[in-house]
């Protein structure tokens, strides 16, 4: 483990600038309580008025695929509701194939289409568009031969939250490239927020909680939450830039590295994850899920502790 060599000084003011309370009188969204799983995965349920596609994933019938400009990324493609498309790295585009199946469905709902249906193209080359027959014999929409998918944290158009999720997860260009523009793509930023009933824990700049894994170790920094796991408990990776942190000893944070080569952001020699689940600021219903993950303090603990 790195402690602190990955991280610049403190900064004043951030994108959530003012995003530093939820407020002691406010509800707390969401808590788990149900009995899990021993990897502490709890499936991500379909919103209201979605029908249960593969594996219990949510989805929505596509009418059409629009290129769309959104800051800090340019170019990509979102549903004609507005919300971000991704690409897999795990897929395969020649010959096109999903490798998210299962919990990563969940998490990922595929965008599906019925057998025969017509894909309207807004700014899209329609040579571009295909589709490919999963695992379930489901029929998914693929640009230049990546297989896309929704994410559940996303809630608005234009939201971003799976951008670079696991390091391998990527708002899909109108090419089917990986979009990757703006300054602080790979930047991080850790910002300390006080969350009823927990009090002070370590949330991202989007104001998302961060969370540590009990089977996980600190010493040596190790993550244990590998495939299905990671992919409803997505790792906050550094990127090739430095984490930025407010609130948060830097002497505190380092990396480690995965089984996969990438580098995991950790708080007192703990990884830290972001949740599938939590869709808002300040949700906290990853916290004591399967009795194993919970909410992390500025010094690596376990809110409410």
């Amino acid at each position: 483990m790195r402690m602190g060599r990955m991280v610049v000084a403190m900064v004043a003011v951030l994108a959530v600038a003012g995003l530093t309370a939820c407020g002691s009188g406010e509800s707390v969204a969401g808590r788990a309580t149900a009995e899990d799983d021993a990897r502490g995965i709890e499936p991500a349920a379909a919103p209201a008025g979605n029908p249960g596609g593969p594996g219990g994933a949510a989805v929505e019938a596509i009418a059409a695929l629009v290129a769309t400009e959104l800051p800090g990324l340019g170019g990509v493609v979102t549903d004609d509701n507005g919300m971000t498309l991704y690409r897999f790295d795990k897929d395969t585009a020649r010959p096109s194939k999903s490798n998210c199946e299962g919990e990563c469905a969940r998490a990922w709902p595929p965008v599906l289409v019925e057998q025969g249906e017509e894909i309207t193209a807004n700014g899209i080359d329609r040579a571009l568009i295909g589709t490919v027959t999963r695992a379930d014999n489901t029929i998914q929409v693929t640009i230049a031969g990546w297989p896309v998918y929704r994410y559940i944290r996303d809630t608005r158009p234009g939201d971003v939250n799976g951008q670079g999720a696991g390091g391998s997860w990527f708002a899909a260009t109108p090419e089917g490239k990986k979009a990757t523009g703006g300054e602080n793509q790979d930047q991080v930023a850790l910002v300390v927020m006080q969350i009823a009933p927990l009090g002070e824990v370590v949330t991202d700049r989007q104001g998302m909680t961060l969370y540590r894994f009990d089977k996980d170790t600190a010493e040596p920094s190790k993550s244990n939450c590998e495939g299905d796991c990671a992919a409803t408990w997505p790792p906050v990776l550094a990127g090739s830039a430095d984490v930025r942190v407010e609130g948060v000893d830097p002497a505190l944070v380092g990396t480690t590295t995965r089984a996969d080569g990438s580098r995991q952001v950790t708080i007192g020699g703990w990884p830290v994850y972001r949740f599938a689940k939590d869709t808002v600021p300040c949700d906290i219903k990853g916290h004591g899920v399967g009795g194993t993950w919970f909410a992390v303090t500025p010094q690596g603990k376990k809110a409410g502790a």
